[in-house]
């Protein structure tokens, strides 16, 4: 393998935290709040800190792993090397085809936001613009991805002041539909918000002096984004409560109005403005989640071609950029298609079970490592493989067998590819 050209170490700390960020805040504001204020009612903040908690030992398991294998590809190589190929595949196969879906969902989300009526060719024009973003190198991402979150950021904390602030009746007490069943449910979907520190890691290529910035990039993007959700949950419970926020399609926007922000109501010239900015924040999140996508579906696409298990045609290089050029623009020509063919807001379904797999996978290779670190012990790699199985499975049943199917195919097709292999090798 010392052949295959590497990427370019060009991304600092500071850079690689923002991108874990800028990962995150897309999905989880502007996708996942309403569903999980539905299956955990009052106990939304419950739902958030049990996420958080499993989170956190994922990020542990990955930050330990990222030091000793600092490559590209992340839990898909964690796997191989400690683990076999087999567990290093079900972690990678998950985890693109999971987030190729949910590539798909952040771009027509954007497309929801910043052209109704005309979402499937905004959202083709959105993945088209972020991988030419991509493709010009690391750097360039990080810089896009550093503006994006420092134009979102502000605007999330005026929408919570706003929830907190306004002149809104105390909300009922909604039990979680199922009892606990309901928190775990809500956790499990709420996961979801929770995985874009994942592209640090995959992104480990890239990073200077991984062993130092890769764990303080992992923990400070986690740290900040656990906080905001936790502020955005309290709000948003306080200005709609956990019955019309389950039924929200848009539930900051919804808060905001519901708070009074206008003055005059949702006509008035105070509510448009209000309304505005967070439209403008949706979409700008959006773009920031899918442009830290795709370069993390990308380079897990690389490594996975590097060993064979894709496609070798998708290693390719850019040599100029220091870019996995074959890798990016294949992924964007499959989410293209997913937003040209399918209805992406209904397939996104098993996206959480297929990341909480891949991180199982995680904890189960971090287990394995003989040298410790101080801030992933054993025992936390245990409760988190354990912890991601359990959310994994109280996911809705249709997310699980179709996430079951897909992985039941590229098991398939590997084991075919395996089979002629070793049919040639014997030949030969």
């Amino acid at each position: 393998m010392s052949n295959i050209p590497g990427l370019r170490r060009s991304m600092g700390g500071f850079d690689a935290t923002t991108v874990g960020i800028g990962s995150m805040i897309g999905a989880g504001v502007f996708v996942v709040f309403g569903p999980a204020a539905a299956a955990a009612g009052s106990l939304l903040p419950a739902a958030v800190v049990l996420a958080g908690f499993i989170a956190y030992c994922n990020a542990a398991a990955s930050a330990a792993l990222a030091t000793v294998h600092p490559s590209s590809g992340g839990t898909y190589i964690y796997g191989r090397r400690q683990l076999g190929p087999w567990p290093g595949f079900i972690a990678g196969w998950s985890f693109v085809t999971g987030k190729l879906a949910s590539c798909a969902a952040m771009a027509f989300t954007f497309g929801l936001y910043a052209a109704p009526g005309y979402e499937t060719p905004a959202a083709v024009a959105a993945v088209v613009g972020l991988t030419a973003v991509n493709l010009l190198g690391v750097t360039r991402t990080a810089l896009m991805t550093r503006a994006v979150v420092a134009l979102v950021v502000p605007v999330l904390a005026f929408a919570a002041v706003v929830a907190f602030a306004g002149p809104t009746a105390p909300q009922p007490w909604t039990p979680p539909a199922g009892g606990p069943w309901g928190v775990l449910q809500a956790a499990g979907l709420l996961f979801f918000a929770f995985a874009g520190y994942a592209r640090i890691a995959t992104m480990g290529e890239e990073v200077r002096e991984p062993g130092k910035n890769i764990p303080r990039a992992i923990f400070g993007a986690l740290g900040f984004t656990l906080v905001l959700y936790l502020v955005l949950a309290a709000a948003l419970l306080t200005a709609l409560g956990a019955g019309r926020l389950g039924d929200s399609a848009a539930p900051l926007r919804d808060a905001v109005l519901a708070a009074g922000a206008a003055g005059g109501g949702p006509g008035g010239s105070a509510a448009g403005t209000a309304v505005l900015a967070v439209t403008l924040a949706a979409a700008l999140a959006s773009l920031g989640a899918l442009l830290a996508l795709i370069a993390g579906v990308g380079r897990t696409t690389l490594a996975m071609a590097r060993e064979g298990d894709l496609p070798r045609a998708l290693a390719g290089i850019w040599s100029r950029f220091g870019v996995p050029w074959a890798a990016d623009t294949a992924t964007a020509a499959v989410v293209i298609v997913l937003l040209l063919t399918t209805d992406v807001l209904t397939v996104v379904g098993f996206s959480s079970f297929g990341v909480l797999l891949y991180y199982a996978v995680a904890n189960a290779a971090a287990f394995t490592l003989a040298e410790r670190q101080w801030y992933a012990p054993k025992i936390l790699n245990v409760v988190g493989a354990a912890g991601c199985l359990l959310l994994a499975f109280t996911l809705p049943g249709a997310s699980v067998l179709t996430m079951t199917a897909i992985l039941a195919v590229g098991v398939a097709g590997r084991a075919v590819v395996l089979r002629r292999r070793n049919r040639r090798s014997a030949r030969g």
